[in-house]
């Protein structure tokens, strides 16, 4: 199994390499060059499967001869450990008339969707560095990484006390939730470092990037990617979209072909159900669901990839999606561009390759340059057959919460990420039900747990006319957290201020 940049200047990259770079040196994401085949019987030798042991099944298909099968058993089960149910990521339902399930992806340790992932990267980023360090090497890596909220504390928690591993998390000033950033700046490891920038996400993204552009501060301090950049992000990410399959299977849905409705913000979560479909899960379709910054929406409506610079990031009580520009979505489009942009009268597959990653380049330097660009017809037409999508206002957030806290006698406490997914899996149903004449299931992914949103869940709740008792929902790791000591950085919104303080930690003068 090997590796190319979405770019097309580097390819054959082993799985290792991919893993501890992050980002391609030709400023691209690494996909693999091609995609592995599931085994023939997947369907019923898996089906009775842990997630633990589904996930080894599938990382196994893309690591090729960098680890045994026994050694990603041993780290998946160590990363999964840490979650608080043995089902790791449980389907529940939501509503049994329309066939809506939720799909629970907030049991870990940060109670997110990103500990599926950032558990499992932690862990494999100490078990290739100890790999490397025990021929004598001395090698560490300083891990740089942007968030909107959850990836931040989910990095940090997968990544605190980790073996040779410096961690730099940039989060902007006052635009994640008071949890979010008591969980990431209350961990006072030496190896744990946050850093409060004076922006949007966004522009701490694109902090990470500049410093990923620098090839001599790179090479310098061995910096490697906890974003979602990092293709093993994507990777544990696919497993939960299998299990989910099973999960209905298990109950008896007779050869399920899902519909998963995915709250979406830089497109690795439903990037990953890509990947799962492409591998061969039967899925029915993959459905964006967008707040307001509705850069994917406005794609799949028009073709055009747009940024919407006039407004802005425009901030909302789904903060985790507040994104200017999905960054993922790279690895996508470099699939529409090879199949949809290359011309038909290119037919050797190197070529069709190399000339998609050409393509990518130039559409990237023009969404940097003018703001946007346009895609074919016939790759949007492809697209649409895999995608649909729709976006969810702030009024609409907090009614579907206080909609579903409010249903008797099945009350269900919502995110707000959550709920834009499923106010636009409502918003979908006759769409849907029209896939399989009423009986198709739709899961939609729940990407945190609500008390992580505190502010935004109390006032959809009582100002609904209802009441929330918060200390009732509040899991035990978030008691006292908003008092305990904290350490950050604050800092302008520039590189050379965010390199500069990375210098001086690497050097002990901070």
């Amino acid at each position: 199994m090997k590796y190319r940049s979405t770019r097309g200047q580097i390819e054959g990259q082993s799985f290792e390499s991919v893993v501890l770079e992050g980002l391609a040196a030709d400023g691209g994401l690494y996909i693999p060059e091609q995609l592995p085949a599931l085994p023939s019987d997947w369907q019923s030798t898996w089906s009775k499967l842990t997630f633990a042991e589904l996930a080894t099944e599938l990382i196994s298909l893309f690591v090729g001869d960098d680890m045994s099968h026994s050694e990603v058993a041993a780290l998946v089960t160590k990363s999964y450990s840490t979650f608080n149910t043995a089902d790791v990521t449980p389907l529940v339902s939501l509503d049994p008339n329309s066939n809506t399930h939720i799909l629970e992806l907030f049991h870990g340790p940060t109670f997110a969707f990103k500990d599926v992932a950032l558990q499992f990267l932690g862990n494999l980023f100490e078990f290739f560095l100890e790999r490397r360090n025990a021929q004598g090497s001395g090698h560490k890596i300083t891990v740089v990484g942007a968030t909107s909220g959850d990836t931040g504390s989910a990095a940090i928690y997968g990544l605190r006390g980790k073996k040779n591993v410096s961690v730099f998390i940039l989060h902007p000033k006052g635009r994640v939730s008071p949890i979010q950033e008591a969980q990431m700046t209350t961990v006072l490891d030496d190896n744990v470092h946050n850093v409060s920038v004076t922006g949007t996400f966004d522009d701490c993204q694109d902090i990470v990037k500049q410093l990923f552009g620098r090839p001599a501060f790179k090479k310098e301090h061995s910096l490697g990617a906890i974003n979602s950049i990092n293709w093993a992000r994507i990777l544990a990410q696919i497993t939960y979209y299998f299990y989910a399959y099973f999960a209905l299977v298990r109950q008896g849905v007779k050869d399920p072909k899902p519909v998963f409705v995915v709250p979406s913000g830089n497109f690795g979560d439903i990037l990953a159900g890509f990947y799962a479909r492409s591998l061969g899960l039967p899925v029915g379709k993959l459905v964006i669901a967008t707040n307001a910054n509705d850069i994917l929406d406005r794609f799949l409506k028009s073709g055009r990839y747009e940024k919407n610079s006039e407004q802005g990031v425009l901030a909302t009580p789904s903060p985790a999606m507040d994104i200017l520009v999905s960054s993922n979505f790279e690895r996508f489009l470099w699939y529409l561009a090879r199949d949809y942009e290359v011309p038909a009268s290119v037919t050797d597959r190197e070529q069709r390759e190399a000339q998609a990653g050409k393509i990518i380049s130039q559409w990237m330097d023009r969404l940097k340059s003018e703001g946007s660009f346009a895609v074919s017809p016939q790759a949007l037409e492809a697209a649409r057959q895999i995608f649909w999508s729709s976006n969810c206002n702030d009024t609409q957030t907090y009614d579907t919460i206080a909609k579903y806290y409010a249903r008797k006698p099945s009350s269900y406490l919502l995110d707000p990420h959550t709920a834009v997914g499923v106010y636009v899996a409502e918003t979908l149903r006759s769409d849907i039900n029209r896939l399989g004449n009423s009986d198709v299931h739709t899961i939609c992914l729940s990407t945190a747990h609500p008390a992580k949103f505190s502010e935004a869940v109390l006032k959809a709740v009582n100002e609904n006319g209802h009441h929330l008792d918060f200390k009732s929902i509040l899991p035990p790791p978030f008691v006292g957290l908003l008092e305990k000591p904290r350490r950050c950085f604050e800092c302008d919104n520039s590189v050379d201020a965010v390199a500069d303080y990375i210098v001086k930690i690497a050097a002990g003068s901070e």
